[in-house]
């Protein structure tokens, strides 16, 4: 399998997905680490990729998605964006829509306080 069917495989067999440096439970780079820190605070269940265990797997997600940084989020199959979009979108409310738009699972009232303490 390619590293381009990898990808495919997974982003269209989970609801959310997050290709970072590192894991969930431990980042490797601030950008990573920001992300899975949003999601986690949330409440999010997402499937994470470590893309520093794969060369492939890291070139392809650049590829696949035509975006050259890591980490990428990707939701019900769409690609969301990366570290600064995810946080513009988290503090504006726009990732609370996606999540409730697309049905995934998420605490309100965590988002809420993220955007408390960035007020």
């Amino acid at each position: 399998m390619s590293a381009e069917d990898d990808i495919r495989q997974t982003v269209e067999s989970n609801d959310v997905v997050l290709y970072m440096k590192g894991t969930k439970t431990m980042p490797q780079c601030g950008f990573s680490s920001r992300v899975a820190g949003v999601l986690n605070f949330m409440g999010v269940e997402y499937t994470d990729v470590n893309v520093l265990a794969d060369d492939a797997i890291r070139q392809g997600i650049k590829d696949f998605s035509d975006w050259p940084t890591i980490p990428q989020l990707y939701v019900k199959g769409e690609f969301v964006g990366g570290c600064d979009i995810i946080t513009e979108m988290t503090l504006s409310g726009e990732l609370d829509q996606l999540f409730a738009t697309k049905g995934v699972s998420f605490d309100k009232e965590a988002a809420d306080k993220i955007r408390e303490a960035n007020a």
